[in-house]
């Protein structure tokens, strides 16, 4: 019966663990990624921003390239 209430125990603390790991990391991924602390032309931005601009500018390329009339 001892070894049944260690096991249970055990498996709970992982559980804590796990998931106040898991807590940290989403908080942490959150933060960063919506805080203002990028220096740019602009003003300060954030990573999401960035990340936003980068595939608008790209988009814009690929259809400059394909409206191009060059065959």
């Amino acid at each position: 019966m001892n070894l049944v209430a260690r096991n249970r125990a055990q498996r709970g603390q992982a559980l804590l663990e796990y998931s106040a790991l898991s807590w940290v990391l989403v908080v942490g991924l959150v933060l960063g990624c919506t805080v203002r602390f990028i220096p740019g032309p602009r003003g300060q931005t954030n990573v999401v921003s960035l990340f936003l601009s980068a595939l608008q500018i790209y988009f814009d390329s690929l259809f400059a390239v394909l409206g191009s009339p060059l065959p």
